[in-house]
């Protein structure tokens, strides 16, 4: 069965980008890829990408010189026309998460459903009963604004944390959406 994750970084004050959506907080901090919580064993793990349009947007922007970094099947999540990146599977949503979903289950097979990005993407899995985990690296970074981690109020209940460089990982599962 497929479990969604939406596995992210955040500052201590709760934000994944800067209010000009820059990650360049992010890429200053040490992380062991190997470490507790890791990309490449999660990443291997997946069957299915999520993600909204800014991310998407950023990825393209900073990778441009790098093949698309995902294999599977991506999801985005946009209100506007965007190109594609050549090559990558790539396919645009314009409705409901909740629409989408069993294409997105199909595709994720016997693996797991990323929610790479943003807080607003996640939130909205989060309130349409989607989202089973959060998998997030807390970086010693306070930015006072950005994008936030989540844009709806969530109930989590912490089921493992690590430190793995720089950073507090934690693993949360998903309780519920308050009211």
């Amino acid at each position: 069965m497929s479990r969604t994750t939406y596995y992210t970084a955040t500052t201590l004050d709760g934000f994944i980008a800067d209010p000009h959506d820059s990650l360049d907080w992010l890429f200053t901090l040490d992380i062991d890829a190997d470490g507790p919580m890791g990309y490449p064993a999660f990443i291997a793990g997946i069957g299915a990408v999520l993600m909204g349009s800014t991310t998407y947007e950023w990825i393209r922007t900073h990778e441009a010189t790098s093949p698309w970094p995902y294999e599977q099947p991506c999801w985005v999540f946009t209100h506007r026309d965007l190109p594609v990146v050549e090559g990558a599977d790539v396919r645009f949503v314009r409705g409901d998460v909740a629409e989408a979903w069993p294409e997105v289950l199909v595709a994720a097979g016997a693996k797991g459903v990323w929610v790479v990005g943003g807080g607003d993407l996640a939130s909205q899995v989060a309130t349409a009963g989607l989202l089973d985990e959060v998998v997030v690296a807390v970086a010693p970074v306070v930015l006072g604004a950005g994008r936030p981690l989540f844009t709806r109020p969530v109930d989590l209940r912490l089921v493992e944390l690590a430190r793995n460089g720089d950073f507090a990982c934690a693993r949360y599962e998903v309780v519920g959406v308050r009211a």
